[in-house]
């Protein structure tokens, strides 16, 4: 099995703009987050999925210098993006790693790929329910999604929008037509229910500014809970953003995601 990561990600956010080159720790978020995926032994590629935009050229040169691996693809459809790139790598499996998530703790990259081989799942991903599927917990921002591309062939063909930009994960979960499993990690019952792994506004930047400049850029999912634990000032410096960001996410939601798959 050829087994990659897909990184989406795009340099034009309205919320938190160029938030990818942003430095930590004196390199950009985006080197961090493909810095601390390259220790994953059972990827063979880590790709970032940008778009054919200019705005995205100068993602391009960095990610070129750098001798990373770029595809650019449709600016609005990711799914459509994902399955392109996952032809030119020639890819079975995608672990599908978001821009901003640059929390991914690579020993559940590692169990994701480990249930994707071992199983007929056709798509796998964190959360804190067997059942319903939360795209504000934080779990997301530490544990992947995982997709056969012949899944992904699949979702493309009978979807009924050019747009996938927000909630494109739904698309396989709601769908009602594909092999679908949720991993809840042990530590689930441990994370603070106000914790934002992700890199959606200028807060979440300083939030993540402080935990890697203490932490530095290689640590996990064990030593980041007790360090946030002891640290609970963190986080307020995010608790404002949960509702703004519930809230953003289903009115794009709503106007372009659900109800486009038969």
């Amino acid at each position: 099995m050829n087994i990659d990561i897909f990184i989406p990600a795009r340099l034009d956010s309205n919320r938190l703009p160029k938030k990818h080159l942003l430095q930590i720790n004196g390199k950009p978020v985006i080197i961090n987050l493909v810095n601390r995926l390259r220790s994953a032994k059972s990827i063979r590629n880590i790709v970032v999925c940008t778009t054919n935009l200019p705005s995205d050229d100068h993602l391009a040169r960095i990610l070129d210098e750098e001798k990373i691996e770029c595809f650019r693809g449709d600016e609005k459809d990711i799914l459509s993006r994902f399955l392109m790139a996952s032809k030119k790598f020639d890819s079975d499996i995608i672990i599908d790693v978001e821009g901003d998530k640059l929390f991914m703790d690579i020993n559940y990259v590692e169990k994701i790929i480990l249930k994707m081989k071992k199983s007929k799942l056709d798509f796998v991903c964190g959360n804190d329910s067997k059942k319903i599927y939360n795209p504000s917990s934080s779990i997301h921002g530490l544990i992947p999604a995982a997709m056969k591309t012949s899944t992904l062939e699949k979702i493309c063909k009978i979807k009924k929008t050019t747009n996938t930009e927000t909630g494109y994960k739904e698309f396989f979960i709601r769908s009602g037509i594909f092999n679908i499993e949720f991993i809840i990690p042990q530590f689930c019952k441990t994370l603070p229910k106000n914790l934002r792994l992700t890199l959606d506004y200028k807060e979440d930047f300083l939030f993540a500014k402080k935990i890697f400049g203490k932490l530095g850029n290689n640590f996990t999912t064990e030593d980041l809970i007790p360090f946030i634990k002891n640290h609970p000032d963190l986080l307020e410096i995010i608790n404002p953003l949960i509702k703004k960001w519930e809230i953003n996410y289903q009115r794009n939601l709503n106007d372009y995601s659900l109800g486009n798959i038969r």
